[in-house]
């Protein structure tokens, strides 16, 4: 989908902004070989970076997406939208979440306008569209031509030149393990159709 649909969809874009505040999975390389002695002391992590922070398999999907800076205006998008509490839950729950970049995409005034408390029931319409029920992996996501969402509509996965899309948008970090899902990071907001 793209981001054209204004109108209710526009409000509800606000809140998918505050989700893409979890931050992207890259991590600069070494350029320098440590002498032996000195890797002792420095253990390595295991946990990927995502917005400059170390995500843990041990925190769930909210607690993540809070760590990483580009995931900022998604995190805050499912504050205004009272989602906080069920992405905390046990779920398991895979979120395609936008990066802050993502969010940008939209014009400020509706962005804005969906953070509001009048509209709320349309920002909860755009997050849950954003999340599929079970812990889906990028392994998998790549065997599947679409996906129920919780918002209760089915999201288009295209893969193409070894690039997936999730109705368009590009998925740009996988598989980031929570304790309660997995997360994946996107660049852009989703619309779900208007019925």
């Amino acid at each position: 989908m793209k981001i054209t649909r204004f109108g209710a969809a526009a409000v509800s874009t606000a809140a998918l902004l505050a989700l893409a505040a979890c931050g992207d999975n890259t991590q600069t390389p070494a350029t320098d070989a440590a002498p032996a002695d000195d890797m002792a002391m420095a253990p390595a992590t295991t946990d990927p970076m995502v917005g400059g922070a170390a995500m843990s398999p041990n925190d769930n999907i909210v607690a993540n997406a809070s760590k990483a800076s580009n995931l900022t205006t998604l995190v805050s998008a499912v504050q205004a939208a009272g989602l906080v509490e069920t992405l905390q839950g046990p779920g398991p729950f895979t979120v395609f979440a936008p990066d802050n970049g993502a969010f940008e995409k939209i014009p400020a005034a509706t962005r804005e306008g969906l953070m509001q408390p009048a509209q709320r029931d349309a920002l909860r319409g755009i997050l849950t569209y954003h999340v599929v029920p079970g812990a889906v992996k990028a392994a998998d996501v790549v065997k599947l031509k679409e996906a129920k969402t919780a918002q209760g509509q089915s999201v288009k996965i295209k893969v193409q030149d070894g690039k997936v899309f999730i109705d368009g948008a590009q998925v740009v970090v996988t598989d980031i393990e929570c304790s309660n899902g997995i997360i994946h990071v996107i660049d852009s907001v989703i619309l779900p159709s208007d019925k």
